[in-house]
């Protein structure tokens, strides 16, 4: 009898997983991803101390949300905003967390964003 699971608690159980494998550290933080049917999030977190260095999304503020664009170049756009904020704090080697969706789409146009802008993970 297979257990009835649903796709959020199957996606926690993804993101624990990872998070025993990777953490962020003051020199090296955890850029986390998370996204919804309508946004993308990205932040820079130092799990050592606790707090976000940086944080920016397509919901936020300073963000352009480019008419005609789709989902996926918006996601490319937070990406690049991320990695300049980034610099602009001093970052500039991250570790990846894919926030336990698959490497593909939006989350992979953010973290090439990001890499396109100076990050390197």
């Amino acid at each position: 009898m297979a257990k009835n699971i649903s796709r959020a608690s199957a996606r926690d159980k993804r993101i624990k997983r990872i998070r025993k494998k990777i953490s962020g550290t003051t020199e090296r933080p955890r850029l986390r991803v998370f996204k919804s049917a309508r946004h993308i999030y990205g932040q820079l977190i130092d799990d050592a101390s606790g707090h976000t260095i940086v944080a920016t999304s397509t919901c936020g503020k300073g963000f352009n949300t480019g008419e005609g664009q789709d989902k996926t170049a918006r996601a490319k756009a937070v990406g690049l905003r991320l990695a300049e904020l980034a610099k602009a704090k001093g970052v500039e080697q991250v570790v990846f967390d894919r926030g336990g969706y698959i490497y593909h789409g939006r989350v992979k146009a953010l973290s090439e964003g990001a890499r396109e802008g100076g990050l390197n993970f």
